[in-house]
């Protein structure tokens, strides 16, 4: 055996040159997906079970924000059309909890404010009951009540007639009634004309008009309104207002609500009560945030349902497809190849939920908004919110099953039966 010279590396036999290991195949992102839609192509029952879960969580989600939203968008648009300028005054209750009388003034003495465009008054007529026909007992009065009223104030509370007439120069003068939507429910009265009468304080009434429901007056909705002056003639109305509606212009409103109630009745302003209705219909639609709260929880728990299904779903994957893990190894896949085989698979499970639950939600929001006559409003942060949880629900359910197939050795694999 030659031994080199010092001095001198020994060169290496090209016959026994070193060679290099084979080189795992990378997966493009089409293998990746195919590969992942493949264990959901041959389970498809399960597969669609698992996505079902997630897909009731998303529409869940969806469809409690997108109705919230509806609902929001309507009274928006209701807001918009009535008006937040109303503001009300009316007769509260004196020191000694007796009920407190406006003067009779009150209405010229708000007209006088500045920024207050109109004014308009009912006034309570305490002994005026309301029956369908005088057969009917005392007792059932129904729970309507009869207003005085002038003939602008249709207009003011921005009201609606839904059958007939509103009084007039000539009806408010004579035996004529307007009834309020729950009160001509509640009397059996559907229409108007000469023959449809109502006993009023024991005289009766001929009912002329029929109010759509009143938002911004719903006091109006339970009443029985005729003329001020057949009221005071006929009914013993003491001509006192109870009730002012006025409309101010938006810049000056909060200065007309600081001085009305020193304006209606300077002598006991603390008798007085003032209130903007439009504040009432926006309190009822917080209040119903709190319960919108409560739903979007129970969508997250279906949520977090549909990940748990999809996470026994993917480990019961690993445990019957263990050969084939096994046999991916031993051909040369990688436990990257095998873990983002898996992760792919659970990612591809949840988007199939996610899409459909997506759908879903958005189909029960407009079913519903269609049906109530609200405009669909389907926030777009809701859709890719729950999208993008689906993405995050898949990862985590999937991350363990994949760690776990990845750690399958071929040999331990293709040994089990």
């Amino acid at each position: 055996m030659a031994v080199p010279a010092p001095g001198h590396a020994a060169r290496p036999d090209p016959g026994h040159a070193e060679r290099p290991g084979p080189v795992p195949a990378r997966m493009r992102p089409p293998d990746v997906m195919r590969v992942g839609a493949a264990g959901l192509r041959t389970r498809p029952a399960r597969a669609l079970l698992s996505a079902l879960g997630i897909a009731i969580g998303i529409a869940a989600v969806i469809g409690v924000v997108g109705i919230s939203s509806s609902s929001g968008a309507e009274l928006d648009r209701r807001l918009s059309a009535l008006g937040t300028n109303l503001l009300t005054v009316s007769a509260g209750r004196t020191l000694l909890g007796e009920e407190a009388e406006m003067p009779l003034e009150a209405e010229a003495m708000v007209e006088r404010i500045g920024p207050v465009e109109s004014v308009s008054a009912a006034g309570y007529v305490e002994t005026a009951k309301v029956y369908r026909s005088e057969e009917v007992p005392e007792a059932q009065t129904g729970g309507i009540s009869t207003y005085a009223a002038r003939t602008d104030l249709l207009t003011t509370v921005g009201a609606t007639v839904r059958n007939g007439t509103w009084l007039n120069e000539a009806t408010q003068r004579h035996p004529a009634v307007v009834l309020g939507a729950t009160a001509a429910r509640r009397l059996g009265i559907g229409g108007t004309g000469p023959d449809t009468q109502v006993v009023v304080g024991g005289v009766r009434f001929t009912v002329v008009g029929v109010l759509d429901p009143v938002p911004l007056a719903a006091e109006l909705d339970s009443a029985a309104l005729v003329g001020w002056p057949v009221a005071e003639s006929v009914l013993g109305f003491d001509g006192h207002p109870t009730i002012l509606y006025t409309r101010s212009a938006e810049s000056g409103l909060e200065d007309v609500s600081a001085v009305l109630a020193a304006t209606a009745n300077p002598r006991a302003p603390n008798e007085i009560d003032v209130s903007r209705p439009s504040d009432a219909l926006v309190a009822k639609q917080v209040a119903g945030q709190a319960f919108t709260g409560l739903l979007l929880g129970v969508g997250a728990v279906a949520l977090l349902v549909g990940g748990v299904g999809v996470a026994n779903t993917m480990v019961i994957s690993v445990l019957e497809r263990r050969a084939e893990i096994g046999l991916r190894r031993a051909l040369g896949a990688t436990r990257g190849q095998i873990r983002t085989q898996f992760l792919t698979e659970s990612l591809l499970l949840s988007v199939l939920g996610g899409t459909g639950g997506a759908l879903i939600g958005a189909g029960v929001t407009a079913g519903y908004a269609l049906y109530r006559g609200w405009p669909t409003v389907v926030p777009a942060w809701a859709a890719a919110g729950g999208l993008a949880a689906t993405l995050v629900i898949g990862a985590l359910a999937g991350l363990y099953p994949a760690v776990r197939a990845s750690r399958l050795s071929p040999t331990e694999a293709l040994a089990t039966p």
